[in-house]
């Protein structure tokens, strides 16, 4: 099931770092199924810089909240390689305001190969055009893998550190 306002546009095929073509979509509810199988399939470090703790299964709750979006204050992108989902790259924008909050999960495998990066432009241009100035995002100060995602990306980020956990800002407009 597609919904009406779909944004087709927005799927396109990439080359990673080492050669990997990957495909490059919006999210659809469809993709429960999917979504699932790849948090499952994370590692346990991977899970835990993604959600600040132990968090093996996705409730239904959750792969709903995740999967239906409406393409323009929630968006999410998925990238798939091999038939498979591989990362996921979403923003969800505060109500009322051209603010939202990023965020991104990248298979253990596909790591250090410059996917995070890609989708995190991808789904800037995306916010971009739909009002969205600023992205915002909570990590782990040890999460230096989402860090380095965010200043590869090109985007002059402002870090807080608020007891451990890094409050990182950044205007996505383009230079």
């Amino acid at each position: 099931m597609v919904a009406d306002n779909y944004p087709a546009e927005l799927a396109e095929d990439v080359t990673l770092l080492d050669g990997t073509e990957a495909s490059i979509r919006p999210i659809r509810p469809d993709d429960a199924g999917a979504l699932v199988t790849f948090h499952e399939h994370l590692s346990n470090e991977t899970v835990y810089r993604r959600f600040f703790g132990i968090h093996p299964h996705l409730s239904p709750v959750e792969v709903e909240r995740f999967t239906t979006v409406d393409y323009r204050d929630r968006l999410a992108l998925v990238a798939e390689i091999d038939g498979r989902l591989s990362a996921v790259a979403r923003y969800d924008r505060f109500p009322g305001t051209d603010r939202a909050e990023v965020a991104f999960v990248v298979a253990d495998a596909y790591q250090h190969l410059g996917l995070g990066t890609l989708l995190l432009a991808r789904l800037a241009d995306a916010a971009r055009q739909r009002g969205v100035a600023v992205f915002e995002a909570e990590t782990l100060g040890r999460n230096e893998l989402m860090r380095e995602v965010f200043r590869h990306a090109g985007f002059p980020c402002e870090e807080r550190d608020v007891g451990g956990i890094i409050e990182v800002t950044f205007p996505i407009a383009l230079p």
